[in-house]
């Protein structure tokens, strides 16, 4: 991931989130909650929350993901796909029962 932009980071993490917690049912139809501040985001991010908000516009505008009051609402899952480079067959989440 080092050498992604900030909002390829920030749609992978919400996409590597989303399939989680879609596999333990923690999702809602193509939502999440995401109980963090934008400020613990940008963190996460390694990025200033100036940067962080500026990212999350971008995100925003590209109709691919919102996030508004603690919820992850994904718009367009392909769009996200493609803007992070995601691949979720790493997690190992998908292996056929023994």
């Amino acid at each position: 991931m080092g050498r992604r932009s900030k909002l390829a980071h920030l749609a992978y993490l919400f996409c590597e989130l989303f399939t989680r917690l879609k596999v333990v049912q923690r999702t809602e139809d193509m939502s999440f909650r995401l109980p963090l501040t934008q400020a613990e985001l940008a963190d996460v991010l390694g990025l200033s929350t100036v940067h962080m908000n500026r990212v999350m516009q971008s995100l925003r505008r590209s109709g691919a993901a919102d996030w508004v009051h603690h919820t992850v609402h994904i718009l367009d899952w392909n769009k996200l796909v493609d803007l992070a480079g995601f691949d979720p067959t790493y997690l190992s989440l998908f292996k056929e029962a023994r």
